[in-house]
């Protein structure tokens, strides 16, 4: 029996967000199968957040992978699992509604 290969990165750690942004690349090729995880803190204000899992071939250009976070509005932890999703990952954020801030915390597990 072959032990499988796995791996989990901090994206974001503790980090405060109150714009649009993206998270850190990660390079997964290697890999089949992956989980994001989230960890919201609102700190501020009454909007909610939209999360996007975004692919790309060569980490500069980006596509939308079609997986979406339920928006978050609040303190909340959550999940998304991915699959078939080439060279790199990484996570679209979108605020929506009355200006808000989050502390976020994003792993991403990936294993082969």
């Amino acid at each position: 029996m072959t032990m499988r290969q796995f791996q989990t990165s901090t994206l974001e750690q503790r980090h405060v967000f109150d714009a649009d942004f993206e998270t850190h690349p990660l390079e997964v090729a290697w890999a089949s199968e992956a989980i994001f995880f989230v960890d919201a803190e609102q700190l501020e204000g009454v909007g909610s957040l939209l999360l996007k899992v975004q692919i790309s071939v060569d980490g500069v250009n980006w596509l939308d992978e079609g997986t979406a976070f339920d928006p978050i509005s609040g303190t909340t932890r959550a999940f998304r699992r991915v699959s078939h999703f080439g060279g790199w990952l990484r996570l679209q954020g979108i605020f929506a509604g009355a200006a808000c801030a989050y502390k976020l915390t994003i792993h991403l597990v990936i294993k082969e």
